[in-house]
């Protein structure tokens, strides 16, 4: 099994975990880090919308817990026929752990869609450099 093959295969597993029961609108994420291991998360809601937590941010929590810094590949699985893309925070989240040439992946159902790079995805993101004086 390639690396693709299993994020999608880990995405599959946490996708099925979510907790969506007021959207009904399943998504699970998984990380391949530049150490070369596998991370996963699902969104989880919560009856305060704002209180909900993104698949993605969740793989990332799970991909820092245990010690590793960089996002090499992302792979985000939707409930959905459309392309899904992370929403605007969640691409600033993955950004912040990647480099230039970090993927995302997008798939729903049907299999893997399309693949992108971070840059590609948010080309003006906000960085450090802006924080100092």
């Amino acid at each position: 099994m390639n690396s693709l093959q299993k994020l999608l295969k880990e995405a599959e597993k946490a996708f099925q975990n979510a907790y969506a029961p007021y959207s009904h609108f399943k998504v699970g994420a998984s990380i391949l880090s530049s150490e070369g291991n596998f991370y996963k998360g699902c969104n989880v809601e919560n009856i305060s919308y704002p209180c909900g937590t993104c698949a993605e941010a969740g793989a990332i929590s799970a991909m820092i817990s245990n010690g590793d810094k960089k996002i090499s590949e992302i792979l985000i699985l939707a409930d959905s026929q459309e392309l899904i893309k992370p929403c605007g925070a969640c691409l600033q989240r993955i950004q912040e752990f990647s480099d230039s040439n970090s993927l995302i992946h997008l798939a729903n159902k049907s299999g893997i869609q399309a693949s992108y790079h971070i840059k590609d995805m948010l080309p003006l993101n906000f960085t450090a450099k802006e924080l100092k004086k």
